[in-house]
């Protein structure tokens, strides 16, 4: 068999000397292959080195053989058949970006050629062989299929695919272009001294499983060296290597002998991760290799990148969401909170709106009279509630939760029971305590306790001291307007009478109704008492203002009326009387005007005989037996605003059945949806429409319930007095 030919064998031209010789010296060094066989059996008579360096090298390197003998794996992929037909034919044969499987079994390489066999003929133009000219393009082909996968990755990343799924396919990518290298990927915590398992998808995975979480720093390993150092590291054979020291078993378990690990850096410089090469047999990396690496590296950096900030805008988002249903919560809670004004029940509100918002359990406790009371509590079933009602803290414990920090006013927070787990069923595993403060001095306790694997976290700790204050701040209120609620009863019920009493031969019926929630003292008031001569006192009037100053207004009135009427037999005296008062109070005191209708009443055979004075009040109302509504006119002027009120008096008598209605302008003013008052005209058509004989308090009842219908239910923006005094038949009279 002989030696290779490299275009120096002298046997070698069957064809025209002078086209052999131009080939040689075309093709004798280049890297274009050439090759020429003989024969139907198509024997290799010569070859460049570039040819046969693609075919295996050194191994191959002989002419003299049948190709179909020095490679046969050519012949089932269908070229021996090419030689044959352009052999047969004398036809040229050409072939583009064409697939060769060279070699057998794990030596087998994956070619792509541009190649054209032609036939070599004799000076008598027969077919004496075949040449074959060709030109390798695997690398082209490679930086195709790498140019391509390097698109996809990077569409990858442009439609924000999962990392993990950008990061393994980026490896397989890598391994199918580069047969034998297993590719990692380690990802970097945030601060850049630990490496974390990405992907290693032909490594072991009780390997990719031991080197998740290796630290970064010099020496360990070619990973965890690249990222410490922030340059490439190259090992070239693991079992020999000091940086492989305390990791050599482990590559030896997993059959790996060489590293080639590439720091995967951001923009910024900052860690990100590494990307390593691994190879079965020790191995130095080539200029393609150390590009490939490189490329594949800033890949993952643009991929891991692209993911940190799509995680930072996720968590971004995250914390917004957050914050804004923080606020939604507590803007909820504080509206919940103000609704009712009532300081026990906005507690008990507050214990229900932690539940299950902030914790499974809640519990409000203040103090009261120098001992701890629980209030208020919430749960998601009544049996836990009954429960949690029943641990009532006691003032006592030295080691009680609530009595600690109702002692220094700082919330508390342990992952322990809040109380000794008595069998009781609650079986709490944490809880927070939160005091409820009043200028900075604790008066009650929010508790929420955790069961089962409820954990309270710093957010739920801020979000429910946030809550606690608010919750504080609307119970204060509550309790301040309830004490002032209470305190404008006691001193309207001190200006007005409890009952009305007994008037001989008059059926009286009074209503006296504030504006607005009662916080106010009303400005309007009424009052009916004895007088020596067997004669009674009647009078209705409204005090311009509200409040502990109209009050005492009110008081003065009253009181200056019921000291002159004894002495004073004539009510326009007594008017005056008042007026001279209401000039003489101190100048703190001055509310305005008032207006007044005062009357002296005398039960007759025959009804009531009524001597009435009119100071700038509205016109009272009589309602004959006849059933029509008339105004009483008795001229006067409003009293506190001059020396002389001008005040004359008005005898008015009432046959058995007929009644006097005195009423004040929160009456006649009251509005509709529209703003239409309900005024004089209208009241007169109600009492008119009532019928006969009606008692009193029937009548009085009449027009309170009309207007405040005709007001649409709303609370009325003035107050509201009146008095109907009606003349009894002589059965009601009595003896």
């Amino acid at each position: 068999m002989a030696e290779a030919s490299y275009w120096s064998d002298p046997v070698l031209s069957v064809s025209p000397v002078g086209v052999e010789e131009d080939l040689r010296a075309l093709f004798g060094q280049s890297t274009t292959l050439f090759a020429s066989t003989a024969g139907p059996a198509h024997v290799l008579t010569a070859a460049n080195a570039a040819f046969f360096s693609a075919i295996g090298g050194e191994e191959r390197a002989r002419t003299g053989e049948p190709i179909g003998v020095l490679m046969p794996e050519l012949a089932e992929q269908g070229f021996i058949a090419l030689l044959d037909r352009v052999y047969r034919t004398g036809r040229p044969y050409t072939g583009r970006d064409a697939r060769v499987l060279l070699g057998t079994g794990k030596e087998t390489r994956e070619a792509f050629f541009d190649f054209t066999y032609e036939p070599r003929r004799d000076e008598a133009g027969n077919t004496v062989g075949v040449r074959m000219i060709g030109t390798e393009v695997t690398q082209v082909k490679h930086a195709q299929r790498l140019a391509a996968e390097h698109r996809a990755l990077l569409e990858q990343i442009a439609r924000q695919a999962p990392l993990d799924d950008v990061l393994e396919g980026m490896a397989k990518a890598i391994e199918d272009l580069s047969p034998g290298v297993l590719v990692s990927v380690l990802l970097a915590d945030a601060d850049g001294r630990t490496l974390r398992h990405g992907t290693g998808p032909s490594l072991p995975d009780f390997y990719n499983r031991a080197i998740d979480g290796i630290t970064t720093g010099d020496g360990v390993g070619s990973c965890g060296t690249a990222a410490h150092r922030r340059e490439p590291v190259v090992v070239a054979d693991i079992a020999h290597h000091p940086y492989w020291d305390d990791f050599r078993a482990l590559a030896a378990q997993a059959g790996l002998a060489a590293c080639w690990s590439t720091p995967i850096l951001a923009r910024s410089g900052a860690l990100l991760g590494t990307f390593a090469m691994y190879h079965r047999t020790p191995r130095t990396p080539q200029d393609a290799d150390l590009a490939l690496a490189k490329l594949f590296a800033s890949t993952a950096a643009l991929a891991i990148e692209r993911h940190h900030a799509e995680q930072a805008r996720l968590h971004a988002e995250a914390r917004e969401r957050a914050a804004r249903d923080d606020l939604a919560f507590l803007l909820e809670a504080s509206t919940a909170l103000g609704a009712d004004l009532d300081y026990v029940h906005t507690l008990r509100r507050l214990a229900d709106l932690c539940v299950p918002t902030l914790a499974p359990l809640s519990a409000v406790d203040i103090v009261e009279a120098g001992r701890i009371r629980r209030v208020a509590t919430a749960a998601s079933s009544e049996d836990e509630k009954r429960l949690l009602r029943g641990h009532s803290p006691g003032h006592d414990a030295a080691d009680e939760a609530v009595a600690r920090v109702l002692a220094s006013g700082v919330t508390e927070v342990a992952r322990r029971p809040a109380e000794p787990d008595t069998g009781d069923g609650l079986h709490t595993t944490g809880y927070v305590c939160t005091p409820l403060l009043d200028r900075g001095r604790p008066f009650g306790v929010l508790t929420l306790l955790g069961t089962g694997d409820h954990v309270f976290d710093g957010h739920t700790v801020a979000l429910t001291e946030e809550l606690a204050r608010r919750a504080a701040s609307a119970a204060l209120n509550a309790r301040q307007f309830t004490q002032r609620v209470a305190l404008a009863r006691d001193l309207q019920a001190g200006l007005l009478l409890t009952d009305l009493p007994a008037v001989p031969g008059a059926d009286l019926a009074a209503h006296y109704h504030p504006a607005g929630e009662g916080l106010e003292i009303g400005g309007d008031f009424y009052d009916v008492f004895p007088l020596d001569d067997g004669t009674w006192a009647v009078m209705l009037g409204d005090v311009c203002g509200r409040g502990a100053l109209a009050a005492t207004t009110t008081a003065l009135v009253r009181h200056t009326a019921r000291a002159a009427a004894p002495l004073l037999s004539d009510p326009g005296d007594v008017v005056r009387a008042v007026n001279r008062a209401l000039l003489n109070r101190h100048a703190s005191l001055d509310t305005g005007f008032v207006t007044l209708v005062y009357g002296h009443l005398t039960p007759t055979d025959d009804g009531l005989t009524i001597d009435l004075v009119r100071a700038g009040h509205p016109l009272p109302l009589h309602l004959d037996r006849h059933g029509h509504a008339h105004p009483v006119d008795a001229p006067g002027t409003l009293l506190g605003i001059g020396d002389d009120p001008r005040v004359s008096t008005r005898r008015l008598h009432l046959h058995p059945g007929e009644s006097l209605v005195l009423y004040t302008d929160g009456i006649t003013e009251a509005r509709d949806a529209d703003g239409s008052l309900f005024g004089e005209s209208r009241l007169a058509g109600l009492l008119a429409e009532q019928p006969p004989g009606l008692a009193a308090a029937a009548l009085l009842d009449a027009v309170t319930e009309t207007v405040h219908a005709f007001a649409g239910h709303r609370d009325m923006d003035d107050d509201q007095a009146a008095i109907v005094l009606t003349a009894a038949t002589a059965t009601a009279a009595g003896p």
